[in-house]
């Protein structure tokens, strides 16, 4: 997979990275969603659900033998010591996941989507980081509209991000997703066409 082009997205909360890579996928893109791999992993059946239920408690898991997400989120987010336990379980374990995804992707490029990029071993895994960027009043009346919460809320989850100077600066590419929805897809587009070269690019070298 080394040859192969992979473009990190991220962002912080309420910028838009579902958006833009809803819209790369639209262009026959292969998006491989950490979020998700997250989730894979913790599925009835694999071993870090059991080892979650030995480590917590079994009231962690729901009737139907899921993960109680929220539950868990509230011990680990009181507590960083539980949370650095979680984390090595499962950090490997997400990176496996992807690792998998990417390497079964068929399309020119691949997009990892993570908004834990930076912050975590992900980055390793890409080629060029294109973040999706939105000043900081736009995240909170975004994400306060979307997910119900209060602007404490939600300015509580931006300080836990990585700064977005760092994550700018970290950046190959950025797109400034403070307009409509066409303005985003404009931007994508000409990224898309960007990409493509530099996939081709690569091939060629490989």
């Amino acid at each position: 997979m080394q040859n192969r082009l992979v473009i990190g997205v991220t962002g912080g909360i309420g910028s838009g990275k579902t958006a833009a890579t809803d819209r790369f996928q639209t262009h026959g893109i292969t998006v491989v969603d950490a979020d998700l791999a997250s989730r894979v992993i913790v599925e009835p059946g694999r071993p870090a659900l059991a080892a979650i239920a030995e480590h917590f408690g079994g009231h962690l898991i729901t009737a139907d033998g899921n993960l109680d997400r929220r539950a868990l989120r509230e011990i680990v987010f009181a507590d960083p010591e539980q949370r650095k336990w979680l984390e090595r379980l499962t950090h490997p374990l997400i990176a496996q996941e992807i690792l998998a995804q990417l390497q079964a992707s068929q399309s020119p490029y691949t997009i990892l989507a993570s908004p834990l990029l930076l912050e975590s071993s992900q980055h390793q895994m890409v080629s060029r980081v294109l973040v999706i960027d939105v000043p900081e009043a736009v995240q909170v009346a975004r994400t306060i509209t979307r997910d119900d919460t209060t602007e404490a809320g939600v300015k509580a989850i931006i300080a836990a991000q990585m700064a977005r100077e760092e994550r700018l600066r970290r950046a190959d590419d950025v797109i400034c997703n403070d307009q409509d929805l066409a303005h985003l897809h404009r931007e994508v587009d000409a990224l898309h066409e960007t990409y493509l070269e530099l996939a081709q690019s690569a091939e060629q070298s490989s």
